[in-house]
């Protein structure tokens, strides 16, 4: 009971980090960098780590540590690095956050401090219900999977039906198989992933169904875990009926038309006794959402500047909370924004100026053009140091440009060859182009047409 008793003790943090993820325990070590001691990190699951603990392929830290690692090796880096200068709580649930910026005598005597203090409600077997009030929030609170409920396909309830992600931690951290024939519906990167790993496990993965015209995974999932094994792939197709009463017996796959309509006439069936769902992750922000941070529709996520400073004065996001990553790589850059940001509102706080910051530039608003889905970050408040955007495109495009544009100046210009809505895009910004700005900013892709034009 020695952390326990350590964290009862402190009665105001500096920042507290909601998720144990990449996100999270990037920030913390970034925080903790710049010179703040008073940090904890809260984490639902038993581990520290997140999502990476169950992520036994390679791949990750290529861009970050500059070498191929795992998942739970690209997470041990980091909690390496923490343990014993941060604190943390395991299994432990924000069940609320309390944001209304309560005022508190500073600590210091000495000076006529008032502090703008969150309130962040905990519930955990350790602890029980405890209130931490702190001066800074992060949230890194990661993402999850868009389950069956969300696509209405008809048919029974048997068993057999899963997430992707759920299968791989069945496979790799409990040990246990989830059947003997597999079909998988959607393309995401786990589910690719997982059609690789249930077949290297003996699993006959018959079929992977993919509503879209192109897949929503990265380029080498598509190569790597499924044109080199020889597991089929149909595009444009769904699942229009689940089989089986009391375990998956079955399911019927039917072609789609270009408005996703059904064409019954095209139904065949499979024969298989699970079912993964690799259909979309979605950031898991239901306590921002009733703490009042305004969101993006089209993310899921919490709007923010380019230092990931939320709505809300003090509070800050960073990683899958904000929007889904391809790379675990970016999701820590953001982290280490998101710690960065939240030392100097600190060191602003302690300065006296209440956590702001002085000659801040107008807030700019930055807007998704012609054939990108969205932009992070969606405001710009600084034009002091170089902005990286990243955008999704709403469809496969060849031969374009992405153009950045505000009011009438182009800003960048960039010809692709070929651009993907599975594909995390990212442009930067110098300063001295930011000082180009004159209103909003816009990320479009034009045609190479278009251009000429």
């Amino acid at each position: 009971m020695k952390k326990a008793e350590k964290i009862l003790k402190i009665k105001r943090w500096d920042i507290v980090i909601v998720g144990g993820g990449p996100a999270g325990l990037a920030a913390a070590l970034q925080a903790h960098t710049r010179g703040i001691e008073n940090i904890l990190v809260i984490e639902r699951d038993i581990h520290l780590g997140g999502i990476l603990q169950q992520c036994i392929h390679n791949g990750f830290g290529l861009h970050h540590f500059k070498e191929e690692l795992t998942g739970p090796e690209y997470a041990q880096r980091f909690i390496d690095e923490i343990e014993g200068k941060i604190d943390y709580l395991l299994d432990a649930m924000v069940v609320d956050l309390d944001l209304q910026e309560h005022d508190f005598q500073g600590v210091d005597d000495s000076e006529n401090l008032r502090e703008k203090i969150k309130k962040v409600s905990v519930m955990s077997p350790e602890l029980g219900y405890q209130v931490f009030e702190t001066r800074s929030l992060i949230l890194a609170t990661g993402c999850r999977e868009r389950t069956r409920g969300a696509l209405l396909i008809p048919g029974t309830r048997p068993a057999g039906i899963f997430t992707a992600g759920s299968v791989q931690r069945f496979v790799n951290i409990e040990g246990y198989l989830p059947g003997k024939k597999a079909v998988i519906l959607g393309s995401g990167d786990i589910g690719l992933i997982m059609a690789r790993r249930l077949t290297l496990e003996g699993i006959d993965v018959k079929l992977i169904c993919e509503i879209m015209p192109y897949s929503s995974g990265l380029t080498r999932n598509i190569v790597q875990c499924v044109e080199n094994f020889n597991i089929p792939i149909k595009y444009n197709h769904t699942i229009s009926q689940i089989h089986g009463r009391h375990r998956v017996e079955g399911v019927s796959v039917c072609e789609v038309d270009a408005e996703r309509r059904i064409k019954p006439e095209t139904e065949f069936f499979v024969e298989c006794d699970t079912l993964l769902l690799s259909v979309g992750l979605i950031p898991e922000n239901e306590i921002s959402l009733s703490s009042g941070i305004l969101m993006d529709p089209m993310t899921s996520g919490p709007l923010i500047n380019e230092s990931m400073a939320s709505s809300i004065e003090g509070v800050f996001a960073c990683g899958n909370a904000v929007h889904v990553h391809d790379l675990v790589d970016f999701v820590s850059e953001e982290g280490i924004k998101a710690g960065d940001a939240a030392a100097d509102y600190i060191a602003s706080m302690k300065d006296g100026k209440n956590g702001k910051k002085e000659n801040e530039a107008l807030r700019i608003p930055i807007r998704a053009g012609s054939r990108v889905r969205y932009v992070v970050p969606q405001f710009l408040d600084t034009k002091t140091k170089n902005l990286k955007l990243f955008f999704r495109v709403t469809e496969e495009i060849k031969n374009c440009y992405i153009n950045i544009e505000s009011h009438t100046e182009q800003l960048r210009s960039l010809k692709k060859r070929i651009v993907k809505p599975g594909e995390m895009l990212q442009v930067e910004l110098s300063p001295e182009q930011l000082l180009k700005v004159q209103g909003d900013l816009t990320v479009s892709i034009d045609l190479a047409q278009e251009v000429m034009d």
